[in-house]
């Protein structure tokens, strides 16, 4: 996801990684606005009556039809495609009804994941992150499912993909599946610039990911206002990027929010 606009990219979040900070992440903090978001391992007790499948967080939009493109590019060198895809299903998970989005990424034209992921808004605006259904193929046959997880199955606990009310310091949990994966997340700014091949961007969200299984892996992801993912950097313990090439809004704007349908998994 680079080309021309590579040089600006790098600048770009050289000086966001050299301001807020890539190294070894620091214990999770838990500010007052931040009291009500998960952390750790701690159960999330959750409500279905105090959630909707219409997920209108400004940071990511999700309306049905809605389509990104990105492109991305491994340590190796290697470039995949990555198209997500809002659909119009949903999925039963803790008695909650969660949107169905789907993640197709493909190298040199052949698909090398298929994954479905399912979130769901409440009523703060928080979106919560329910799990995923993933296969990895090779040669156009499942060789792996190892990533697909669902709250509440095998002690799986649900996380917040993004918060109502984002703010600097503001730590939370994206995903707990015990010694699987213990994925935590922080907000480092929300006045940020992000150019990438789709467009440029003011006002941008940046989060920090990391996860105490792997202490020196650390990713910063961008989201742009009223767009959702434009851009994401491996800055510590790796490489890797994905730039968002093209966005789609969904075709019927006033018909997106309708649903139904079900689920794979």
């Amino acid at each position: 996801m680079r080309r021309p606009l590579l040089v600006l990219v790098i600048v770009l979040v050289a000086a966001s990684t050299a301001a807020l900070g890539s190294g070894r992440p620091a214990v999770p903090q838990r500010p007052a606005a931040a009291r009500d978001l998960p952390i750790g391992s701690e159960p999330a007790r959750l409500d279905p009556a105090g959630f909707t499948t219409r997920i209108d967080n400004p940071y990511w939009p999700m309306r049905p039809g809605t389509r990104w493109v990105y492109r991305a590019t491994g340590a190796d060198g290697d470039r995949q495609r990555i198209v997500v895809t809002v659909t119009g299903r949903t999925k039963q998970i803790l008695g909650i009804h969660a949107t169905v989005v789907h993640d197709v990424e493909s190298e040199d034209g052949e698909v090398k994941e298929d994954t479905y992921d399912w979130y769901a808004q409440d009523a703060h605006g928080n979106i919560w992150y329910l799990g995923e259904d993933t296969r990895k193929l090779y040669d156009g046959k499942v060789a792996s499912t190892k990533g697909s997880w669902q709250a509440g199955v095998d002690g799986a606990q649900p996380g917040i993909l993004l918060p109502a009310n984002p703010n600097p310091g503001m730590a939370y949990r994206q995903e707990y599946r015990g010694a699987e994966a213990q994925d935590t997340a922080a907000v480092l700014s929300l006045h940020q610039r992000a150019k990438v091949p789709s467009g440029l961007f003011d006002h941008v969200l940046i989060t920090k990911e990391f996860t105490p299984l792997e202490p020196n892996l650390v990713e910063h992801d961008f989201y742009a206002l009223g767009v959702g993912p434009v851009l994401s950097v491996t800055v510590s313990g790796g490489s890797g990027r994905e730039e968002l090439v093209s966005f789609q809004p969904p075709p019927c704007p006033s018909c997106a929010w309708r649903t139904g349908g079900t689920a794979r998994g």
